[in-house]
């Protein structure tokens, strides 16, 4: 089975539809959880704000929109951390520069999908349904009720620090963003070498969709 390079396919998809989703139907009859729940939804308020600003209309709009989009985003979402846990074993062999370098690369990478998807939400709603916490860890779990009624689970997992809450990974349909990237990033190190996974992430993030990782078999743990 050929995989096409960074693709995590509908899942990714569906997750990006997210934020407008929310906002729009709200949630009738649910009660927020707790901090980390009300902080996503913070930012899911803002992004659909952004959407749907008048000033922000139009294609002569379309780069200050995504640009707050993007700032949005960053401000909810660590990629410094994802960045880590998408790496695993190979991230304590990366000097500063390159943290640093594969931090940029990688933050491109998630901004770039999720902002080209969330413009195009189609009003799919958004239920919450549990918050639990554990320390400075707290799990966010969600579920999107498509137009045709089918059930999607989404699971925001995020970290704290102060007061801030970050989401660091989400799992949809019980698949991990987080170890599906991890799965890609260690094939190509293992199978070629670090330089070559920049590589293809530079390609990736300038636009050529057609890069590919081989025939890797997608397993998650």
């Amino acid at each position: 089975m050929t995989v096409k390079y960074f693709n995590v396919g509908r899942r990714w998809k569906t997750l990006t539809l997210v934020a407008a989703a929310v906002a729009i139907l709200g949630m009738p009859g649910q009660v927020l959880a707790g901090p980390a729940t009300e902080q996503v939804k913070g930012t899911v308020d803002q992004v659909l704000k952004i959407l749907t600003d008048p000033s922000l209309k139009g294609e002569r709009k379309t780069k200050e929109r995504r640009a707050q989009l993007r700032k949005t985003v960053l401000e909810r979402f660590d990629f410094s951390e994802m960045s880590k846990r998408s790496m695993g074993r190979y991230w304590g062999e990366r000097t500063p520069e390159e943290r640093t370098e594969f931090v940029g690369l990688f933050t491109d990478l998630l901004e770039r999908a999720y902002v080209d998807r969330v413009e195009g939400y189609t009003g799919e709603q958004i239920l919450y349904l549990e918050e639990t916490t554990d320390g400075n860890y707290s799990e966010v779990r969600t579920k999107i009720v498509t137009k045709r009624n089918q059930e999607i689970p989404i699971t925001y997992r995020l970290q704290r620090a102060d007061s801030k809450w970050s989401v660091y990974d989400i799992v949809v349909e019980g698949v991990s963003l987080v170890n599906n990237y991890r799965t890609q990033f260690s094939k190509i190190i293992r199978t070629s070498s670090y330089q070559e996974l920049v590589k293809k992430m530079q390609a990736k993030n300038e636009g050529e969709e057609r890069a590919e990782i081989g025939d890797p078999k997608s397993k998650v743990r």
